[in-house]
């Protein structure tokens, strides 16, 4: 691997300024860089040389960065990659094509122009093969050279002006929180508009990440329940014997702990709209009293003698199939209908891939916003993250793009800092240990769990808390992963609450 320290700044006025009043040549660059110039790198071993090239792409609008040999040059295109790089074919230790072979392995966005005081055929062809832009002989043609940076210039400001139209066609392509100019997205947007005035329950389908949330608040949006409250609830993240309570209220005294009587979910969103997110992760004897509810429009507080009516929309979310979940009787057939007046499908991020590009925008412009950076993609770390796989959807791409920017030091962000952020680095070996065959995610999960039970001594209870998952799911999960015979509940499971056991 090439290295080395920068150690020449090109002597122009703006170098100069920047000298005078004690900041470094390399707040002097991302300066400009963030005010639009684009930086060009010049490497030759003749001095000479590296003033005359600085000053004509000063001229032609450039931050300029000089360095003397190629380790220098490395270097310095690690700390801030740069929009064009002319590099002196002959230099000693490491010639002009072993920086340019460097730089297109390293830093793939920067164009490269070798220049030779020898006209080389062979070394022109090498260097084209090789990913280079241009080739220049000395004596340099200084009108060919102003012509190669105007071009770049030009390039510079057409990629910069495309990021900042991405961003404000994103702004223009939102709609009620979401981005998406696909057909795939504008058929949902358009259904939405179409049920959002009408609709008073909902079954919202989708991946993990997809955003069935915002499904959610769309429809309460654009209906007329808009100024009312909305009201939303993880069913995955409540504690089984605490759904009653949570979603139908108590009155005080009703079970321990109950000092204070506590409206529940529902009368917390009368007139207004209820999400029941994960609404497959329902208890059974929970499911019995939902549909109660939905039919007959009143809820009876735990421990209480009268009906409270409550006049709410439900919106229910899903990344499971009821219609599997019911035919296998883990959930019951006539919530699943009652719910499923009509099914809203969230589509995968892979199936609007061409949307990526708008959501990335919208992503950078927010946390540079927040993070009070001025922040910008290259065109490798734009591609890149078009082709990521994404399995988490839309949540994934945005919690990646977080990440680089809260890592990112530089105005650009590259391709290598994407790839950074996408693949979190795999711990340590030991030296000389042979890495461990690769498990299949079932035999992950399920080593998982029995590590956890073993941890509990079997109680499910303390097993599902400390996975995050109620008692239900967990038996779900154990039945799926062929250990159905450790479903059946040990004597030291916590005991079910007088709330729980009544119903």
């Amino acid at each position: 691997m090439l290295g080395g320290n920068l150690r020449s700044v090109a002597s122009h006025p703006a170098g100069r300024a920047a000298d005078a009043s004690g900041l470094s040549p390399r707040l002097s660059i991302i300066r400009g860089l963030v005010t639009g110039s684009p930086f060009v790198l010049v490497v030759d071993d003749d001095v000479q040389m590296l003033k005359l090239v600085a000053r004509v792409a000063h001229q032609e609008g450039f931050q300029v960065v000089t360095c003397e040999n190629g380790r220098q040059a490395m270097e310095e295109l690690r700390r801030q990659p740069a929009d064009l790089a002319i590099v002196d074919l002959m230099m000693p230790e490491v010639n002009g094509l072993d920086v340019l072979r460097e730089m297109r392995a390293e830093v793939p966005e920067c164009e490269v122009v070798l220049m030779s005081g020898h006209a080389d055929v062979s070394a022109a062809v090498e260097a084209i093969k090789l990913g280079g832009r241009d080739y220049l002989t000395k004596p340099l043609d200084l009108t060919r050279l102003r012509e190669l940076l105007h071009s770049t210039r030009e390039e510079s400001e057409r990629r910069r002006a495309l990021l900042a139209s991405e961003s404000r066609l994103a702004r223009q392509l939102t709609f009620c929180g979401m981005i998406g100019r696909s057909p795939a997205m504008q058929d949902l947007f358009a259904l939405l508009r179409r049920l959002g005035p009408h609709v008073r329950s909902a079954l919202i389908t989708g991946e993990t990440g997809s955003g069935k949330e915002l499904v959610a608040r769309a429809l309460h949006e654009l209906g007329p329940r808009s100024r009312r409250p909305f009201v939303a609830v993880n069913c995955s993240a409540v504690v089984e014997t605490l759904f009653e309570s949570e979603l139908f209220g108590h009155v005080r005294g009703a079970f321990t702990g109950a000092v204070t009587a506590k409206a529940g979910l529902f009368e917390a969103a009368h007139q207004g709209t209820l999400f029941l997110d994960e609404v497959g992760e329902l208890p059974a004897g929970v499911q019995a009293k939902l549909l109660r509810v939905l039919e007959a429009g009143e809820v009876q507080r735990i421990g209480g003698l009268e009906p409270r009516r409550v006049d709410v929309s439900v919106l229910a979310a899903t990344n499971r199939d009821l219609r599997v979940e019911t035919a296998e009787r883990r959930f019951r057939s006539d919530l699943f209908y009652r719910l499923n007046v009509v099914e809203v499908r969230v589509p995968p991020l892979r199936d609007h891939r061409e949307d990526i590009p708008y959501l990335t925008a919208a992503f950078v412009e927010e946390f540079a916003r927040r993070l009070d950076k001025k922040l910008a993609l290259s065109p490798g770390a734009e591609r890149l993250l078009q082709s990521a796989p994404w399995a988490g959807n839309v949540r994934e791409l945005r919690n990646a793009i977080e990440r680089v920017c809260l890592l990112a030091d530089k105005a650009v962000i590259t391709e290598r800092e994407v790839e950074a952020g996408l693949a979190p680095p795999a711990p340590a070996r030991p030296a000389g240990e042979e890495p461990a065959a690769v498990a299949s995610l079932l035999d992950a999960e399920r080593e998982h769990i029995l590590r956890v039970l073993r941890q509990t001594k079997g109680n499910k209870y303390a097993a599902a808390q400390i996975l995050g998952v109620s008692r239900r799911a967990l038996y779900r999960h154990l039945e799926r992963l062929g250990l159905s015979d450790m479903v059946r509940r040990p004597a030291n499971d916590r005991p079910q609450s007088r709330s729980r056991a009544s119903s």
